[in-house]
């Protein structure tokens, strides 16, 4: 409630309620400069000038690009062995939001992100990569 508050009296912040991104869009140097909105409500579309974009943690993992390459439990988390992040197939590693359906927080992706950099690399080591 104190962060809730904090963000929806902040000068600098802006709510954009039923809102989705439908563009990123970018400057010639590839700093991100604005994000094309539309209502999810009426589908009018507006343009929001920002220099940075925080994706907050939802509660889907975005696992489906993968396309049943990777097996997935019934909610579409990534499965992994137990107390590793390696998964079914050798030398693929997964962590964070598409691995944890416990905590799905920022410190989990990193902490977990760190045991998949440790795995990585001790596999590549003894594959002689």
């Amino acid at each position: 409630k104190i962060m809730q508050d904090r963000a929806l009296n902040h000068a600098k912040i802006e709510m954009a309620w039923n809102s989705v991104i439908k563009e990123y869009q970018a400057d010639d140097n590839g700093n991100l400069v604005n994000l094309a909105l539309e209502d999810t409500v009426t589908g009018e579309t507006r343009d929001l000038a920002v220099t940075g974009c925080f994706i907050a943690i939802g509660h889907t993992p975005n696992t489906q690009f993968l396309e049943g390459a990777l097996k997935t439990d019934e909610n579409g988390y990534l499965i992994t062995k137990d107390n590793v992040t390696a998964t079914e197939i050798p030398g693929v590693f997964a962590c964070g939001d598409v691995q944890d359906h416990v905590y799905r927080q920022a410190i989990t992706s990193a902490g977990t992100g760190c045991m998949s950099a440790m795995e990585t690399e001790r596999w590549l080591g003894e594959h002689g990569f």
